[in-house]
């Protein structure tokens, strides 16, 4: 198979278990939310290092925790990500788990949006004019659900803020992504031993004191946190950049049909309007960036040698 078609693949892959983890937590919603997140952490971090470790990368992991730590700007700016990560994931868990699922579909619908806004602010990016539009049309959705709701749609712009500083974060450390997760886990693990010691001493534990689907589901968070971000990276390095961004919509749209379809929770007429208009932001700013990727390619080939 050629790279980028498995690279395609790769990356619907890693979409399609993102999009469908609301089941997933869902058949853990009898445990609280911070367990969930504890245990989460735990497996993670032992689920990696053992990949790590049966592909023989165990000294590889080894350096880059060594040469993170020659760069102490780096180290805390990676520990600043891990922090971000983990507070998304417990936003996640806890929005899904008191039926926010349609709010979480549209933090991740957001995320991109986020992502450039961070661009413009620190890496002083421009935006063209249907750019413009695009954020115009994102920033009525959200006000019109802000109106129709009479809170803050918080979960959604919590999800949203969280994984876009911490994708900009990580974009200027140069890790493996397996091994980034391993690290990652690495600096919260302490903290999720802590806990889980603090939860079985005050008998709030449900691990190993529920049923054995309960504990498998808990020992599981890890590979399930673990396989779609290693099958990603796995298959960005080989696709074109506009093909990364239009896959992206995947989870979200999965996320939402969720919600709405098999969880039953609330989409009326002021969420499709909201909705509406952010996915026509979403629609013409992958479009502009597109139409800029071909021109930019164009370009280079025409450009004298």
């Amino acid at each position: 198979m050629q790279p980028e078609k498995s690279g395609i693949l790769w990356v619907l892959g890693s979409f399609l278990i993102w999009g469908v983890m609301p089941i997933y937590w869902k058949h853990l919603e009898h445990v609280q939310s911070d367990e969930i997140l504890t245990g989460r952490i735990m497996w993670a971090f032992i689920s990696t290092v053992l990949a790590v470790l049966i592909m023989k990368n165990g000294k590889q992991l080894i350096t880059d925790i060594r040469e993170l730590w020659k760069s102490q700007s780096q180290f805390w700016s990676l520990f600043i990500a891990s922090v971000l990560v983990t507070s998304n994931w417990f936003i996640y868990i806890w929005a899904v788990n008191h039926d926010f699922i349609v709010q979480t579909s549209l933090g991740y619908y957001i995320n991109p949006l986020v992502s450039v806004l961070l661009g413009i602010f620190f890496l002083k990016e421009k935006l063209s004019s249907s750019q413009k539009i695009a954020f115009l049309l994102a920033l009525i959705g959200v006000i019109i659900l802000t109106v129709s709701y009479g809170t803050f749609p918080w979960i959604a712009l919590s999800l949203a803020i969280t994984f876009a500083v911490y994708g900009f974060i990580k974009k200027n450390i140069k890790l493996d992504a397996l091994r980034g997760l391993a690290i990652e886990t690495l600096f919260m693990t302490p903290f999720a031993i802590g806990y889980y010691i603090f939860l079985f001493v005050k008998d709030q534990a449900v691990f190993l004191y529920s049923d054995l689907q309960t504990d498998i589901l808990l020992i599981l968070t890890g590979i399930a946190t673990a396989l779609p971000l290693v099958m990603y990276a796995k298959g960005v390095q080989t696709i074109p950049l506009y093909v990364a961004g239009f896959t992206q919509y995947i989870a979200p749209t999965l996320m939402l049909f969720i919600g709405v379809v098999i969880y039953k929770e609330s989409f009326g007429g002021i969420e499709m309007l909201s909705f509406s208009l952010i996915w026509a932001a979403l629609i013409l700013f992958t479009v502009s960036k597109v139409y800029e990727s071909i021109m930019t390619k164009k370009g280079a080939h025409q450009s004298p040698k």
